[in-house]
Order: C-alpha cells, then structure tokens, then sequence
C-alpha cells in the first residue's frame, strides 16, 4: 500500500516549522512571536506612535542586529570581532 499523499509531504526528522507564538532560536537569541507591535491609543498623534515604536525597537535591539546581518559576516572574522569585544571588557 502506498503512503497517503499528505504523509509524502510531512518534514521528515524532527525539524518543524515555527509559526505564531511559538518561540525558535536564532544566533544564541529566543525570538518570540511578532517582533514589536505599536498600538496607536485615541487621541494619539502618529508622531507620538512613531517615537514609541522607536524606542521598542531600540529596547529590543533590532535594529542594531539588522545592521549587524547587513553584510554577510565571515565567520573568522566574527571570532576575531567577538575576541576583540572580550579583550576590551
């Protein structure tokens, strides 16, 4: 007997894929659901929603990490600049 088409399709090992809520783990960082989210209150300027939402973003470093991956980062020189960051603590 043949496997039902759905069984074809199915990931095989134990890898699966993350959606939603569901945190996953990226570089040595636990990434949960959306990334920041800004809910703009009645009465509120764009422009006060727009500082908010700035200021999560910083708080939560995604901005620094998107100019980090900018650039593929070889990873000898990855070491390199770890070591460096330790030597200068």
């Amino acid at each position: 007997m043949l496997p039902d088409y759905h069984d074809l399709r199915r990931p095989v090992g134990g890898r699966r894929s993350v959606s939603g809520n569901q945190s996953h783990k990226t570089e040595g960082r636990v990434i949960q659901g959306p990334l920041s989210e800004v809910i703009v209150g009645d009465g509120e300027s764009f422009e006060a929603a727009l500082r908010r939402f700035n200021k999560k973003i910083q708080q939560a470093g995604i901005l620094a990490e998107a100019r980090r991956r900018e650039f593929y980062e070889r990873p000898a020189a990855r070491r390199k600049r770890k070591e460096a960051k330790r030597r200068k603590r």
